[in-house]
């Protein structure tokens, strides 16, 4: 959630920020209202608190003549108080929806929608060939490395099995992802990857984009869609120390996206599915270290694409396409050249002190006083990084070399041949 003394000081900003996302600029005054009214029903039950424990001094001092009338005001004032705090309550859950209902303000991103990015830089040609190029599935299937047709069968649409050397292709591609996190510092995390309404909710998931994941309503737990939830939450309602700088974790695990309104859109093959393995970098940090970190980040995601051997873009995502959590976004995006386009890969978030501030994680500053902190969060390896390293690095005969980073795991195998 945003900070209200950025709302009470400069609620244009805020509104700019709205405006900018696509969104109602109405909602900030409805949070400014609510604002004003939390505080008066907190000031008048302060107020009548104070006037009740003042009067109770008065009946242990009263003469017994004046002793009844004195108890019937004192029934009077606590029948007051009592409904100054239902007041309270009312007015604090007015605050707390209309606080949860306003995504994070914007920071530099440019405004529109989701064709209305800003391109940063190139990096690399699009890759062209002297023959027909495959798509990623035939060549997958080609290899013997990608089977939709059996994964439909076992979980339904859009599940797949990655067999022989596309398995070996992802573990061998998600492990140099997290052995160069760990060489930068982030701590491996295994996380849980079912995860509480509170983590969630607290990490801005379960807001406008809340169809796009799965819920056990049994157990009321949630299946992630990306472990910066289970790696925001880790640290909630604690104190971290930052003295030395942010605190930075690399979390490796399955993702799970119900894809809800995307039907017909790149079914084919895997690069938009219901269950996928995803390395993401999280980190806390000071706020005015957010920023810095940021472009950090983003050095991490355009390194691991080096060492994929893959042309890319880098673009400054607009705000009206930014997740609830969001001040700004980078992508990185792959070229495709069966579809020849650039296709999103990889991401990183600054989201400022919006989660940490719904979480409940903070820091101590030079004197000692707890301040919120910032998160930020980044993709440095899913499968769907698979589909640009085949397609990029296919041959006429449907073989496909490897990448020089990932031909030790491998068994320094240079190029994968079609199975007959």
């Amino acid at each position: 959630m945003i900070d209200l003394r950025i709302l009470r000081d400069d609620p244009e900003l805020v509104r700019a920020s709205q405006r900018a996302r696509g969104a109602d600029p109405a909602d900030v005054d409805r949070l400014l209202t609510a604002d004003v009214n939390r505080r008066s029903a907190v000031s008048a039950g302060d107020s009548l608190r104070a006037e009740q424990k003042a009067f109770g001094r008065t009946v242990g001092t009263a003469t017994p003549a004046d002793r009844p009338a004195l108890l019937d005001r004192g029934k009077e004032l606590a029948a007051g108080v009592k409904e100054a705090e239902a007041a309270e309550l009312a007015a604090n859950q007015e605050l707390a929806a209309a606080q949860y209902a306003l995504p994070n303000i914007i920071e530099g991103a440019p405004p529109g929608g989701e064709q209305d990015f800003r391109v940063i830089k190139h990096v690399g040609e699009p890759t062209a060939f002297d023959f027909e190029p495959r798509d990623h599935l035939a060549l997958g299937e080609g290899l013997a490395a990608i089977d939709m047709e059996r994964g439909a069968k076992v979980s339904g649409a859009r599940f797949y099995f990655l067999r022989g050397v596309g398995a070996q292709l992802q573990w061998a591609m998600l492990t140099l992802a997290v052995n160069k996190a760990i060489a930068n510092g982030f701590v491996p995390m295994i996380p849980p990857v079912l995860v509480k309404p509170e983590s969630m909710e607290g990490t801005g998931f379960l807001g406008e984009h809340a169809d796009e994941v799965y819920r056990l309503a049994a157990d009321d737990l949630y299946l992630v869609g990306t472990s910066e939830v289970p790696l925001a939450a880790y640290r909630s309602g604690e104190i971290l120390d930052l003295a030395t700088g942010p605190a930075r974790y690399v979390g490796w695990s399955s993702c799970f996206r119900r894809e809800a309104g995307s039907y017909g859109k790149d079914t084919r093959g895997i690069l938009r599915v219901h269950q996928f393995e995803k390395v993401e970098m999280f980190s806390y940090c000071r706020p005015a270290d957010a920023a810095a970190e940021h472009q950090r980040l983003l050095g991490f995601e355009e390194e691991m694409l080096a060492d994929m051997e893959i042309p890319y873009r880098v673009i400054d995502v607009a705000a009206g396409d930014l997740g609830t959590s969001a001040a700004r976004k980078f992508d990185c995006e792959a070229w495709v050249p069966t579809q020849q386009a650039y296709r999103e890969l990889t991401s990183t978030s600054n989201c400022t002190t919006f989660q940490a501030r719904r979480l409940g994680v903070r820091y101590r500053d030079e004197d000692g006083k707890p301040q919120v902190a910032a998160t930020l969060n980044g993709t440095l390896a899913t499968t769907r990084w698979l589909v640009a390293i085949l397609e990029n690095h296919q041959q006429a005969d449907g073989s496909v070399r490897v990448p020089a980073a990932l031909r030790p795991a491998l068994g320094g195998r240079e190029v994968l041949e079609p199975v007959s």
